[in-house]
């Protein structure tokens, strides 16, 4: 074995290839695109990001902003790029996506030990010269599914990941829209709030009801992502679900007038020149005239011109507890390494996560090295559990949280216990770093 190899160029594998580059291994990273594109793709640069620009909570109390500073330690690329191309979102790390995406295909196309190929790979190969890791994503082709069926023996399962419209900021109408943070006084804030009235809800939870959406084809069936559910969806669960959940007015009181409005449109900026703004927690799966109808009720919307408008697009994963093992190889297949969303977890962060421990792992098993997982209480280690531990007949993808990690062995305060979470998780994350240093690593 000689090299690594890489299947997809996606976040996930792009920091599985930059994870073990940095080991001075030779990666060979593959991607289709531009000579063929998934349905929610549209640049030909690695690390695109197709929902949203938000990669969450960037604060460190919370599962999401743990895993993003356990990822920084461990030298993560995608991070790094964030960081680097971050754009206003009060405490969460959202990113201007053409620069970001940028940033990470230039440095992968310049690193010496990394050689990007554009050509579409549809199957797994039948001999393991090399470690091999799987990151082709949530769209991975109909052909490299059915190679992965046919290696696990298993169905493959399904859901529907929605996208949110992005507007131009421009066509707002600032004379009735007021920027403000959920919570935040000491500053003019970084969301845009567009406020309703009771009745203004009223007319626009009516519209969703009864608007036209883009019908799935026979063979597909529904399994939505809770964390990302389409605004008309969650509309179907009662009139009130989106005044709690997305358009929950709850921390906007108005910053002049002190009033605190009946429903609430947030904005948050798409790109540093805030030129476009996402519509947050607004995926959907309209059609598209009927995006542009209904969305245009919402005060300070009149007027809007969508830079892009919601979709909707399949996600595929594996059930992982009973394919994978910890170091995310293969049982039936060691050498063969799965990534990202394809690995079985939600989320930008938690996908470029996975690839990160798989790159890392793949670099370890070509040098001769062992391999062993993050502690349990850390956000990886955390991830890893869930992946391989879960009960595989209930077994649904996750954001990383809390929930996942090990009991508190000691009661602590709810306010304290981000902290402490956080605290513990850095230090076991050090002492593993310093036992992989040092050559002190146990096997799995």
């Amino acid at each position: 074995m000689s090299k690594v190899i890489v299947i997809g160029g996606g976040l996930a594998g792009c920091e599985a290839a930059w994870q073990a580059a940095r080991q001075g291994v030779a990666v060979e990273l593959y991607e289709m695109k531009p000579y063929r594109f998934s349905p929610a793709h549209e640049s030909e640069m690695l690390a695109e990001l197709v929902c949203s620009n938000s990669l969450r909570s960037n604060v460190v109390t919370s599962a999401i902003g743990l895993l993003k500073e356990e990822m920084r330690r461990l030298g993560s690329l995608i991070i790094e790029a964030a960081d680097c191309t971050a754009v206003p979102a009060g405490t969460a790390l959202a990113v201007d996506r053409n620069k970001f995406s940028r940033v990470v295909s230039r440095k992968m196309e310049r690193h010496p030990d990394i050689t990007v190929v554009r050509r579409e790979i549809t199957e797994l190969p039948e001999q393991m010269d090399s470690p091999v890791i799987l990151a082709t994503g949530p769209l991975t082709s109909a052909a490299m599914t059915k190679s992965l069926i046919e290696l696990t023996g298993e169905q493959h399962l399904a859901f529907y990941d929605a996208i949110a419209p992005i507007v131009s900021a421009e066509s707002l109408n600032m004379d009735r829209i007021y920027r403000k943070s959920r919570w935040d006084d000491d500053n003019p804030g970084d969301y845009l709030n567009c406020p309703m009235t009771d009745e203004q809800y009223s007319a626009f939870i009516d519209m969703l009801t009864a608007a036209d959406t883009v019908p799935l084809k026979s063979f597909e069936d529904t399994k939505y992502f809770e964390g990302c559910l389409p605004v008309e969806v969650m509309c179907e669960r009662g009139r009130d679900t989106l005044r709690f959940g997305p358009m929950k007015p709850v921390g906007l009181a108005h910053p002049v007038t002190g009033q605190v409005a009946h429903a609430v449109v947030q904005l948050r900026a798409e790109n540093r020149e805030e030129s476009m703004y996402n519509m947050v927690g607004f995926q959907t799966k309209l059609t598209y005239p009927e995006q542009k109808r209904i969305f245009r009720t919402v005060p300070g919307l009149e007027q809007a011109e969508f830079v892009r408008l919601g979709s909707i697009h399949r996600n595929t994963f594996i059930c992982a507890p009973e394919l994978l093992d910890q170091s995310l190889q293969m049982k039936e297949r060691p050498g063969l390494f799965l990534a990202g969303q394809l690995s079985g977890v939600e989320g930008y962060v938690e996908s470029a996560a996975m690839g990160l421990l798989a790159g890392l792992h793949a670099g370890r098993l070509l040098r001769g090295r062992l391999l062993h997982v993050p502690p349990a209480a850390t956000a990886h280690g955390a991830l890893i559990r869930h992946l391989t531990e879960t009960d595989p007949g209930r077994f649904q993808p996750s954001n990383v949280n809390f929930g996942l990690f090990p009991p508190l062995v000691k009661k602590i305060r709810k306010k304290e216990r981000g902290l402490f979470r956080a605290e513990q998780a850095l230090f076991e994350l050090a002492a593993w770093q310093n036992r992989l240093t040092q050559g002190k690593e146990g096997a799995l």
